[in-house]
């Protein structure tokens, strides 16, 4: 008991005046009876407080878990579409490259047959040149038939 309480004690219960007998004021108990219905409320009020924060964390628990197989399921998903989605963009990559190969291939025939055109014209020249060698003899005169 402090001291502030001990003095109140004796603070005078009635008007000033002639001494009336009668019981000192206990103010302490006073105060603890006008707060303990506003406590008793306020406890009250802190159990509904901790069953609600309870409930929002088997709620966020619940929410987890249903993002985590959620998100599992999506990447299940892409991982079994991925295959197709890669067929389709490398699709136009590989068109292209047979396109390029096609034209490479033609422009190499074009180039194979100028090549046998221009030795089908050199050949017969070619070939007397090469008869003409082989028929000369080692001192620079030609072999008569």
């Amino acid at each position: 008991m402090s001291l502030r309480d001990f003095l109140e004690r004796f603070r005078p219960a009635g008007t000033p005046g002639a001494s009336a007998t009668g019981v000192p004021a206990d103010r302490t108990a006073e105060r603890a009876a006008e707060l303990e219905p506003a406590l008793a409320r306020l406890a009250d009020v802190q159990r509904e407080a901790a069953q609600i924060r309870a409930t929002a964390e088997q709620e966020a628990e619940a929410l987890r878990r249903n993002a985590a197989r959620e998100a599992a399921r999506i990447v299940e998903a892409a991982r079994e579409r991925a295959p197709e989605v890669r067929r389709r963009t490398a699709e136009p990559l590989l068109r292209e490259a047979r396109h390029q190969a096609n034209a490479l291939r033609a422009a190499g025939e074009r180039t194979a047959s100028a090549v046998r055109e221009r030795a089908a014209r050199r050949m017969p020249h070619l070939v007397d040149l090469a008869v003409a060698d082989a028929l000369r003899l080692p001192g620079g005169e030609r072999e008569e038939p």
